[in-house]
């Protein structure tokens, strides 16, 4: 941080203010304002716990060169930090910052992509205690050198960290629960006064304490929390949520495995295929449980964003089930049963995940259109333009001319084999029919009216063809047959439109052409000219010109125009060409020539 920033995130007392203060001198550090802001602006504000750790290891060096504290040269000799150490606010600074270097190596440790093994874990808890070190140390110093409020928020951090600690070590949760509760109580209590930044921030992290207290009380048994509840408690964010969240996947995780001990079989279009990979079933578990948030009951309420995030950790379980199945697949041998089974496996995961993916993009034009109709809003989020719909109209098309590919591979195909991929086809007529309108919009917007008159017409009688064939089918999809009929509406409404204005633009073509053509000049430039306000000063008119004017109205031309000015006689000198000028040959040396050059001539 700068100094600017220093300056804001704490404050100094003055020493002079009395005598007391002379010897006694009190400092001031506002620790959650200068953490918070340090963390948002340095990788935490995206979950870079790496990010973080190197900018508190490069603020620490910056720190023991300007306090001129460095340990040695060569051999390293320490200098612990005593209270007579602490000459000034520098020094707490310093003992803040090696904590949070400790406790971001230890939140880097946990978020591994495969979670730490045994030794990383042990190496992760050796760094808690080494922050909870240093935390304490922290409490302890701005006991004594710190004022009031400096003093209660490093009481506060210190037990944050401890129970930090006791969180991951998976034991005392009475000691965890006392820690994080004497933690919320006194941010509650600091959040009722100071500026209103400083009591925003209390109370965000008051809020991100509470799942942890919430979590050490269901494992006390004093609670009646369900895991539904714990996963609800989990979609919070917040750098202090990271480790109970790292916790709850582990619970999550060991929950799955045990019941999915129980799964033996992939159900898909009248299929039973059996799973006998451990990984692979958690997988697919995991893709399911997820799923029901995107169908279930509550799916409506949910954001597009929240969505589009659960989408994507529906395809990397997936994903991860169709890795394991392949390398069941290289290691079956020569079983021709298992092999079939496996590879009739592998075929439904990837067209469930062919379905998600179309869901997916289905939810991206759902929010391309909502966009698109704010188009003339106030607001500054991002319009989106027709070619935009078009391009993912276009990957619909192919998402689903691949999963009907993939469904109708196969010789014993089933009835729900034959219907589902039926529907493939049918989805694809109302995607081509959106994909034409849109297209039509975008040359609308070009202002190409023949163009645009025809995909529209063209849109049309697509439309038209897929709602008759939904509506002629057994499992009508509702939606789908709404959106036709809106869709069969917009197009005979914007041909109308497209068709109007075509005859409009003809009709004035005539006399647009007559205007460009009286105003083409013998000289060859067809510029208007421009008259300035000094040379209309007879006539009226506005100095904010006309509204349907391109330019601003000028009052002189800048710079001015070149002007002609009359210059100095030019003197001919037309004496020079009658001069008889006299022979100069007497003056000239003459060559002696020779015997010999005689002969060279």
């Amino acid at each position: 941080m700068g100094k600017d920033d220093q300056a804001s995130a704490m404050e100094i007392d003055d020493p002079k203010s009395n005598a007391s203060d002379q010897t006694t001198p009190k400092f001031s550090i506002n620790v959650l304002q200068l953490l918070k802001s340090a963390q948002m602006q340095h990788g935490l504000r995206h979950g870079d716990y790496t990010r973080y750790r190197r900018y508190c290891t490069a603020r620490l060096r910056r720190l023991y060169k300007s306090l001129k504290f460095t340990h040695g040269r060569g051999k390293y000799s320490k200098r612990p930090i005593t209270e007579s150490t602490v000459t000034e606010v520098r020094f707490l600074h310093l003992v803040l910052y090696t904590a949070e270097r400790a406790w971001s190596h230890a939140m880097e440790k946990r978020q591994l992509p495969d979670g730490p093994n045994a030794r990383q874990r042990i190496y992760l808890i050796g760094r808690l205690r080494k922050a909870v070190k240093w935390a304490t140390l922290f409490s302890q110093l701005c006991a004594v050198k710190g004022d009031s409020r400096t003093s209660l928020e490093a009481e506060a951090y210190a037990s944050f960290m401890k129970g930090n600690l006791l969180f991951e070590q998976d034991k005392n949760w009475d000691t965890a629960l006392m820690n994080f509760k004497s933690a919320r109580a006194v941010y509650e209590e600091l959040g009722k006064y100071g500026d209103l930044e400083n009591q925003v921030l209390c109370r965000e992290r008051v809020e991100e304490l509470e799942p942890s207290i919430r979590y050490c009380l269901h494992k006390i048994g004093k609670s009646n929390l369900q895991a539904s509840d714990l996963l609800q408690i989990g979609e919070m964010e917040g750098p202090a949520l990271d480790l109970f969240k790292a916790k709850l996947e582990a619970v999550m995780a060991e929950a799955r495995s045990q019941q999915a001990a129980s799964m033996t079989e992939f159900h898909w279009l009248g299929h039973r295929f059996p799973i006998s990979n451990a990984k692979t079933r958690v997988s697919i578990l995991k893709a399911q449980e997820l799923e029901k948030d995107i169908h279930g009951p509550a799916a409506d309420s949910l954001p597009a964003e929240k969505k589009l995030a659960i989408f994507d950790k529906i395809f990397t379980a997936y994903h991860e089930a169709r890795s394991c199945i392949r390398s069941d697949l290289v290691s079956a041998g020569s079983s021709e049963n298992a092999k079939d089974d496996l590879n009739g496996l592998d075929k439904a995961v990837s067209a469930v995940l062919g379905q998600r993916t179309i869901e997916r993009n289905q939810l991206l034009v759902s929010i391309a259109k909502s966009k698109l109709s704010k188009l003339h809003d106030g607001k500054n989020e991002k319009a989106t333009k027709p070619e935009e719909l078009v391009r993912l109209y276009d990957l619909l098309l192919q998402n689903t001319a691949d999963l009907c590919d993939l469904v109708s591979s196969g010789r014993d195909r089933k009835p729900e084999e034959v219907a589902f991929a039926e529907e493939c086809e049918l989805k694809s007529l109302a995607f081509r029919a959106e994909r034409c309108f849109f297209l039509g919009r975008s040359y609308s917007l070009a202002g190409k009216r023949v163009e645009a008159y025809a995909l529209y017409c063209r849109a049309r009688s697509l439309a038209e063809n897929a709602l008759q064939k939904f509506q002629a089918a057994s499992n009508a999809d509702q939606i789908m047959i709404k959106e036709l009929k809106k869709l069969c509406e917009e197009c005979r409404s914007n041909s109308c439109i497209e068709h109007a204005a075509g005859i409009m633009e003809e009709l004035k073509a005539p006399e647009n052409l007559s205007k460009k053509i009286s105003n083409i000049s013998l000289t060859g430039t067809n510029k208007k000219l421009e008259k300035f306000l000094l040379e209309k000063l007879e006539t009226y008119e506005s100095a904010v010109g006309d509204s349907s004017a391109k330019n601003v109205p000028r009052i002189e031309a800048f710079p001015p125009a070149f002007q002609a000015i009359p210059r100095n006689p030019i003197v001919l000198d037309l004496a020079y060409n009658f001069i008889d000028f006299p022979s100069l040959e007497n003056r000239m040396k003459k060559d002696k020539k020779g015997f010999i050059s005689r002969l060279w001539r």
